[in-house]
């Protein structure tokens, strides 16, 4: 009975942990839009991988994105991953997911259910299938739906939106 109510405290805490680990939320793509998309440095490149917990491509080359953003410490490249989960049954469940993943990049949900609208806003070309890409620096853009599978492939898709 003891072990039970130290696991019981145990988890607890755990819980307790995850849920002050705020996690971004944005149910409107407008409000996502304005503090992700508009307004961007100049002198920054922005890797925007669109992602969720349930798209096997999409976890499979996470580690790619947070091996970028590990080594662009000193470097004007942001990550950003946004996830597609349902944050209402799933929010404990990707903040377990992104402890469990040691995943270092920012990661802010995005939950506006009028998909249709705002993927053709990001890129009218975009079939709406994740993983998705998009890549910006200064006024110049690249749109990747894709999933990568070596770190030298991103690296390389990165160099061409600077060209």
């Amino acid at each position: 009975m003891k072990k039970l109510i130290l696991l019981f405290i145990l988890g607890t805490g755990v819980l307790t942990s995850l849920a002050q680990n705020t996690l971004k939320v944005y149910d409107a793509f407008d409000d996502f839009s304005k503090v992700h998309l508009e307004g961007l440095s100049d002198d920054t490149t922005y890797v925007i991988n669109f992602w969720a917990t349930w798209c096997r491509p999409c976890v499979q080359e996470l580690p790619l994105f947070d091996s970028l953003n590990n080594t662009s410490h000193n470097k004007p490249l942001k990550v950003i991953l946004v996830s597609l989960d349902l944050v209402d049954s799933s929010a404990i469940k990707l903040r377990v997911f992104i402890k469990k993943k040691e995943i270092q990049s920012e990661v802010v949900v995005l939950t506006d259910g009028n998909s249709n609208r705002w993927i053709d806003l990001i890129d009218p070309n975009w079939s709406g299938a994740i993983p998705f890409t998009l890549m910006i620096h200064n006024k110049n853009k690249s749109y990747h739906e894709k999933q990568y599978h070596s770190y030298n492939e991103l690296i390389e898709d990165i160099k061409s939106i600077k060209e």
